[in-house]
């Protein structure tokens, strides 16, 4: 209704005034549509972009740069497994004439992660991050008996078989001589797969024992007795107080003896 229309001039003076204001705003609005079509073109046929395409851009990305990545790690033996999770079906992404993968910073393609896809080409930039669990299938030492806290490990209580090293962030132990001959850290039960958090050293003394403090050089040894301040555990540093007070640290060896290293 213009303000010269018949009807309009009939009106209260209020409601002219109401009328003009909504007649203005859509006039308004129907400039800045105008305008933000004219300013922001999508490509000519530019797609928009559904959950599998952008799931096979993510694959495309992952699997070689997984490969990649275990190779550099020393881990190539291992096989790699990728599930890829989905978007959010609530997105409604813009049109896109190409989507770009990458890692998002502090990301790692091991266990739980996630892929960033991004809009480089398009009206509306974008990012958006699809889950991914990544797994690294390899031997590794598998307990058949549960362990008390404490005990120290022997070579039958574990067997080979194929695991996801990738289940968990700590390493797996997959040399017997890196588990053989350690306590276990808390009660491991039948079925888990040794790990670096599993296991510790034996104790070799307890705080308050009196120890051999052995120094080496160049043709000659020193041993005096002092000391512990703390448990000692095998190949752990420790301190140790002389007969005179000084404190000295050294690593613990088998039995009661602490070397100094110089």
């Amino acid at each position: 209704m213009t303000p010269h229309h018949p009807l309009f001039r009939r009106l209260p003076l209020p409601l002219r005034a109401r009328s003009l204001s909504a007649a203005v705003g859509v006039a308004v609005a129907l400039v800045l549509g105008t305008l933000a079509r004219a300013q922001s073109p999508a490509p000519a046929g530019a797609p928009v972009p559904d959950s599998s395409a952008l799931t096979e851009v993510a694959r495309a990305f992952v699997e070689p740069s997984l490969a990649a990545a275990l190779a550099q790690a020393g881990a190539g033996a291992l096989r790699p497994e990728v599930v890829m999770g989905t978007l959010d079906n609530r997105l409604r992404l813009a049109p896109c004439a190409r989507v770009e993968a990458h890692l998002p910073p502090g990301t790692k393609l091991w266990g739980r992660s996630r892929i960033g896809l991004r809009c480089v080409e398009g009206p509306t930039r974008w990012n958006v991050f699809l889950p991914v669990t990544v797994k690294a299938w390899g031997p590794a030492w598998v307990l058949q008996r549960a362990v008390p806290a404490g005990t120290a490990l022997a070579q039958e209580d574990a067997e080979l078989a194929e695991v996801d090293w990738a289940e968990h962030a700590a390493h797996v132990l997959a040399a017997p001589a890196l588990w053989v001959g350690q306590q276990a850290a808390y009660t491991l039960v039948a079925g888990q797969a040794l790990r670096q958090h599993m296991v510790r050293p034996p104790q070799a003394f307890a705080a308050g024992s009196q120890v051999r403090v052995v120094q080496s050089g160049a043709g000659f040894q020193v041993v005096v007795t002092g000391e512990a301040l703390a448990a000692g555990l095998v190949g752990q540093p420790t301190r140790v107080r002389l007969p005179g007070g000084r404190v000295v640290s050294g690593l613990v060896r088998d039995g009661q003896t602490v070397e100094l290293v110089l």
